[in-house]
């Protein structure tokens, strides 16, 4: 018998089994960004528009970051860009903005930061890093997707390019991957993104634009409600004997709970938890819950829970995620828009479970 079957067989066939699931012949299609998990981790098989921020930048420029980035950030700055185009990246704590001076080099091109931060929900003093920034003639960048525009705008604190992960609350119905930039005042940073985008090819299809269009409408209303949801929980979370500590910008034992309530309109979605529990009690933890789906992406109307140390932040070295605080015990939670009551009571089942 042959090893290898003739090209137009293996067009045909080749890694296309049917799926196995429905028994469809085609591969399907599905409309999703969200996959469940049965354990942190073990899972069963949208950096466009950052990627074109840092287009701007010429080889060699040193950009600074806050040191609690989103894993997938991290991977693209370290992995790919300091190798691809000789980017030199600084991982600062920015939630004291005197910092930031303290690092500008004379090649510094750039500031990135997030706030609320991923995973530790940190939060940095948007008017004094576009200050700063401005001052030196230094592209500030918000990536906003944990706040939204709903909570807080940038541009309007100084900042040159906001970018959200439309996957995540913008569109808010876990079935599409995306991004967006936006641009502030200066056209002439403007015109280069536009380029850019042009050149790149990071386009967004006519489809993933409808969606989030249609999501757009909606996002007030759903923002409320994540909000409303969060710090309820947040509060009934710091009661419970089995958790060490709870961030959330809403609460007043969040060190910078005055900041959050000086530039954000609510506290979002996000809440964080340590629990006093080692890896093994961590994942019982994490694999009962019924209503918090085990999964990575945040900000849809379901709620979502996740693991940063095996899921969303793997990439970054232990040694740094140990030295921010991201340890075993950390868990995170995207607060979804169900009733808050059935919720709660899913927490108290896992934690039971611990």
């Amino acid at each position: 018998m042959k090893k290898q079957h003739e090209f137009a067989t293996r067009a045909i066939h080749a890694g296309q089994e049917p799926d196995p699931s429905t028994g469809a012949i085609m591969t399907p299609i599905y409309a999703t960004s969200t996959y469940v998990q049965k354990s942190p981790g073990k899972h069963k098989g949208g950096l466009a528009a950052m990627a074109t921020a840092l287009e701007v930048l010429e080889s060699g420029s040193h950009i600074v970051a806050n040191d609690d980035l989103y894993g997938g950030t991290f991977r693209l700055f370290d992995k790919v860009r300091r190798r691809s185009a000789n980017l030199d990246f600084a991982y600062i704590d920015l939630t004291d903005a005197e910092d930031f001076e303290r690092v500008i080099k004379s090649n510094t091109r750039m500031v990135w930061i997030e706030t609320p931060s991923n995973p530790l929900l940190k939060l940095i003093d948007l008017e004094a890093i576009a200050k700063t920034a401005r001052e030196h003639e230094i592209i500030s960048v918000c990536d906003n997707t944990f706040a939204t525009p709903w909570i807080q705008r940038p541009i309007e604190a100084g900042f040159d390019l906001v970018i959200h992960s439309a996957t995540k609350y913008l569109n808010g119905h876990s079935d599409l991957v995306g991004g967006v930039v936006v641009v502030g005042e200066n056209k002439e940073l403007g015109d280069q993104i536009a380029l850019l985008q042009n050149s790149v090819g990071a386009i967004a299809g006519p489809f993933e634009s409808f969606l989030v269009m249609r999501s757009l409408k909606t996002l007030a209303l759903r923002m409320e409600r994540h909000c409303s949801n969060a710090i309820e929980i947040a509060r009934w979370l710091e009661e419970q004997p089995q958790v060490k500590s709870v961030s959330y910008p809403g609460l007043k034992s969040h060190p910078q709970h005055d900041l959050a309530r000086q530039q954000m309109r609510g506290f979002g979605g996000m809440v964080t938890i340590v629990l006093k529990a080692d890896i093994a009690g961590t994942k019982r933890f994490l694999e009962n819950t019924r209503l918090f789906s085990l999964a990575e992406s945040l900000g849809g109307v379901e709620s979502l829970i996740n693991h940063p140390v095996l899921m969303t932040h793997a990439s970054v070295p232990r040694e740094q995620r140990e030295a921010l605080g991201v340890t075993d015990s950390l868990v995170r939670l995207s607060v979804g828009v169900e009733d808050v009551r059935d919720l709660i009571d899913d927490l108290k089942t896992a934690i039971e479970a611990i």
